[in-house]
């Protein structure tokens, strides 16, 4: 005979994926499935409420609006053209020139953008009919942008870093800041090494000779871009301001840059970027607000220490759970979107990683690289989609395509899980 409680849980996660798989929004599956749950068990559905407004009630959860004002308004403001320039003077004299630019441009978009959404629709549109141009197979091109869009998840300002640090608890998002680094070179040295031996192969362009003196020009207009990150990043590690107080201001200079030194935002433009930014909001909060009902109720009915037990049942061997940790956190990834992985999984997975000696900061970076791998597997993967969009190549193909990309992608996160100094080195130095 099943107890109360694990017919409550049964309510919980059975409802919850049924309404996944049917494709109701995110948000929905999670406040609806929490809302059988409690009338199940006879709770005031005032419960609801209370946690909802508890679950946005957080101070570090301010800074999320602000970085992706920040994002929008820097992405909207004419930057795009100057940081492909950029990654252009650093790498385009390779084989496979713009396909490295591709990956560099990313890497220093996301820096500013912090979203793999908005870092292929901004560079894909510009690039990807580039490369076509010169020579690059059109699903090729896509597949590249898609995937070197995920650096944008690691490299800080990250709004989905401070969602991780507030849902973990304790964790500095100054140290996921720094954290973020060098996990996303290694994974745009993955890329780049994996676009070089298919462009090897395909006999793909290289690009102008390297020059000096034109990466140095294309340093000081890419400046203004660039010092935004430094803003946030230096002022929070330095202990100046908090991250909310960072993005304030950060966001404060993309608007005078976008509009005064770039001019590629008029004020019409600002309020166009705004709205933008309302419309990501709202989806953020909402789904912050639900989540905090689930996590009460998955906490409420021991499911954290429930599923503890039964995955260390299978092993305790460190290795084989570290990386069915991976496993649970990609196959999630395929069917639900980043941010629900991240305030529902957090709680239930956080305690085993710390359990066999995976630090909060580093499974932070693993958490947001295997979302960042689910962004581009089907069926829900939501850059697939965008990427398929903007060059206008059907999905099967732009999957196809990926194929090599998703191996580099999985051998970085395996080697961010299995070298902790990969993502632990930097904060050390700050401590």
């Amino acid at each position: 005979m099943m107890s109360a409680e694990s017919m409550a849980i049964l309510i919980l996660i059975s409802s919850f994926f049924i309404m996944v798989f049917l494709r109701f929004p995110i948000a929905y599956a999670v406040a609806l499935s929490s809302l059988f749950t409690l009338l199940y068990q006879g709770l005031p559905l005032t419960t609801i409420v209370q946690q909802m407004v508890k679950g946005i009630s957080s101070f570090s959860l301010m800074a999320v609006p602000f970085f992706i004002t920040m994002g929008v308004l820097m992405g909207s403001g004419g930057i795009s053209e100057k940081l492909i320039a950029l990654a252009n003077a650093c790498v385009g004299w390779m084989r496979g020139g713009l396909a490295m630019v591709n990956i560099v441009a990313s890497y220093f978009f996301g820096g500013i953008s912090g979203s793999a959404a908005a870092d292929t629709a901004s560079l894909g549109s510009i690039l990807i009919p580039m490369m076509v141009e010169q020579g690059y197979d059109d699903d090729f091109s896509t597949a590249v942008t898609i995937t070197s869009s995920c650096e944008g998840l690691l490299v800080p300002p990250s709004h989905n870093m401070v969602i991780y640090a507030t849902t973990a608890g304790g964790v500095s998002i100054g140290s996921l800041f720094l954290a973020g680094y060098l996990p996303g070179a290694l994974l745009a040295v993955s890329l780049m090494v994996g676009s070089y031996i298919i462009s090897v192969k395909r006999n793909y362009p290289k690009g102008n000779k390297f020059s000096m003196m034109y990466l140095i020009r294309q340093l000081g207009t890419s400046f203004w871009a660039l010092a935004s990150v430094l803003i946030v990043v230096v002022g929070v590690v330095g202990g100046v301001f908090t991250a909310t107080e960072s993005a304030a201001i950060a966001v404060v200079y993309s608007l005078i840059v976008s509009v005064f030194i770039y001019k590629g935002l008029n004020w019409k433009g600002v309020w166009r970027a705004l709205e933008s930014c309302v419309d990501t909001l709202s989806i953020v909060l909402i789904l912050i607000a639900t989540s905090s009902i689930f996590g009460y109720l998955l906490t409420r009915l021991h499911v954290p220490q429930l599923a503890a037990n039964a995955i260390i049942s299978i092993s305790n061997n460190p290795i084989v759970l570290a990386l069915l940790l991976n496993i649970i956190l990609l196959v999630l990834g395929c069917i639900m979107d980043m941010a629900p992985i991240i305030l529902i999984a957090t709680p239930i997975l956080l305690p085993i990683a710390t359990s066999i000696g995976i630090d909060p900061v580093q499974f932070g970076i693993m958490i947001v690289l295997n979302c960042g791998i689910g962004l581009l597997t089907p069926p829900v993967g939501a850059v697939l989609f965008i990427g398929s969009a903007v060059s206008k190549v059907p999905m099967e193909r732009v999957v196809k395509a990926t194929m090599p990309f998703y191996i580099c992608m999985i051998i970085t996160l395996i080697l961010i899980t299995f070298v902790p100094g990969i993502s632990l080195w930097l904060p050390s130095l700050f401590r």
